[in-house]
């Protein structure tokens, strides 16, 4: 499996926590009202299972392909913006 490949996934596993969180959080402000807590939680569940964002980067140059120069995106680059390597090749 490429690398583009594993980024992708990890991207729809990110929207998959991100649904959760949001539902977790509705159903904890229908309980109990407005709380700072659930959303605490959410945003540590949110930042936790997004720590393997990191490790996907160039195999040429070490840029990662989850960023744009200083922005962060919800999708991984095809090719590396740095170098030009093909990321999406199985051989990764």
């Amino acid at each position: 499996m490429s690398l583009y490949e594993q980024a992708r996934r990890h991207a729809w596993v990110m929207l998959g926590a991100l649904s959760l969180a949001i539902i977790f959080v509705g159903i904890a402000e229908q309980l109990f009202g407005h709380s700072t807590i659930a959303f605490g939680i959410a945003i540590v569940g949110l930042v936790a299972a997004n720590r393997r964002m990191l490790s996907y980067n160039c195999p040429n140059c070490g840029k990662n392909l989850f960023f744009r120069g200083i922005v962060v995106v919800p999708w991984p680059n095809r090719k590396c913006g740095r170098c030009g390597y093909k990321l999406d090749q199985p051989d990764n």
